[in-house]
């Protein structure tokens, strides 16, 4: 597979993140949720400091070194990953290899320019005010994340505790609000455990 149509690949995924993520911030209030199938799938709108699933960094001194920190790994981690998958195209690697990295890196990039962007281009959205473009809420790299797919497919309130990164306050099974770019990074990396582990040996 040709390392150009791994960029096109990379540009396309992008593209529906940010569209989808910006439709949100632009047209929802935090909180706001639109049931598209009645008792299991919503659009809810909520935002978070960069962790995947919408799980929190704590933070300390008045700054969020943790959310600096991912960043700074997300950028580390997408720096090795475009090298390692040039190097796996150049030596003509299966193409649901360099497929299923490159579905990281446009995962991992999505939640990038969400943290480091979307503070420097919009006002803040709150539960009675729609975000426009123009405002700004934070400096860069410390903007937050936009998560929408919620799944709440049953509830179990006396789930175990070991369980619980499952399950929402409500205890409705699957809880994680999650976006695009959550899910190409998901989708990847079970694909590649199950269909692609013996390269990686």
């Amino acid at each position: 597979m040709k390392i150009k149509h791994l960029s096109i690949l990379v540009v396309v995924l992008l593209l529906a993140d940010q569209i989808l993520k910006i439709w949100v911030k632009t047209n929802m209030h935090l909180g706001e949720a639109i049931v598209v199938i009645p008792n299991w799938f919503q659009l809810l709108f909520v935002e978070n400091n960069g962790a995947a699933f919408g799980m929190q960094i704590s933070s300390a001194g008045g700054f969020d070194w943790g959310k600096l920190a991912l960043s700074l790994f997300r950028l580390c981690l997408v720096g090795g990953l475009c090298y390692y998958t040039y190097d796996l195209a150049r030596k003509k690697a299966p193409a649901g290899v360099l497929v299923g990295l490159t579905l990281i890196i446009a995962g991992a990039l999505g939640n990038i320019l969400d943290s480091a962007l979307y503070g420097l281009i919009f006002s803040a959205s709150t539960p009675a005010q729609i975000a426009e473009f123009g405002g700004s809420y934070a400096p860069f790299m410390m903007g937050k994340v936009v998560d929408m797919f919620y799944f709440p497919l049953f509830q179990w309130s006396n789930h175990p505790e070991w369980m619980s990164f499952l399950f929402d306050s409500k205890g409705y099974f699957f809880g994680p609000v999650f976006n695009l770019a959550d899910s190409y990074i998901s989708v990847a990396v079970v694909y590649m455990l199950i269909f692609q582990y013996k390269f990686f040996k």
